[in-house]
């Protein structure tokens, strides 16, 4: 009776907890949960001596889609494409909701060849929806992707020096726009970061 009564009063106060860090839209990780992830994990990668990528995805024509179909339906895309990433990841990727159509994915311990095909997966889980999206020409009418790979080394890596882990996240937004720029639902990559430290 008693162990009960612990565990219910541990459920109860940890549920709070992981509302601060749940995106209640989509159910991924939110922004904060997303920022402590990726120093944890950078963390991780520098006393590895390893790798870290990191994919920053778009909804192509996102705000196309809201004036045609309304808020409530860009919800319901945003819950569609969410379940599709979470479902192309690995156990060990971390999938955050980082504002408004964005989503950020983690991924430990992986090159950049690694984070292409997990990029690639998802952008074809995606495609695969085959949700009505008018306003995406470059999608045939179809919902789309974009999305940015980007990379980071822990170790020394020449002279570029990087605050770390933002000099991540800066190189996967700018594989991001790369992918917009080149015609949209696709992935692009940007070039390796190797900071000088940590």
């Amino acid at each position: 009776m008693t162990m009960r009564y612990i565990n219910e009063r541990k459920m109860q106060e940890e549920k709070p907890i992981a509302q601060t860090l749940t995106d209640s839209l989509t159910g991924l990780a939110n922004r904060r949960a997303f920022d402590k992830a990726l120093a944890r994990e950078w963390k991780r990668t520098l006393r590895g001596g390893s790798q870290i990528s990191l994919l920053l995805l778009d909804v192509d024509h996102f705000k196309e889609f809201i004036n045609l179909h309304g808020h409530q339906a860009g919800d319901d895309c945003l819950r569609t494409v969410a379940a599709a990433v979470v479902g192309a990841l690995r156990d060990t990727d971390i999938a955050s909701r980082y504002g408004g159509e964005q989503i950020a994915v983690i991924l430990p311990l992986t090159a950049i060849a690694g984070a292409v095909e997990v990029a690639e997966k998802i952008r074809s889980a995606v495609d695969a929806l085959r949700f009505p999206h008018e306003g995406n020409q470059e999608g045939s009418g179809w919902l789309t992707v974009s999305i940015g790979a980007a990379a980071a080394l822990s170790r020394q890596g020449g002279p570029i020096n990087f605050r770390m882990p933002e000099g991540l996240l800066m190189a996967a937004d700018s594989a991001l726009s790369k992918a917009k720029d080149e015609g949209r639902n696709r992935v692009a990559t940007a070039p390796l970061v190797a900071p000088i430290g940590g």
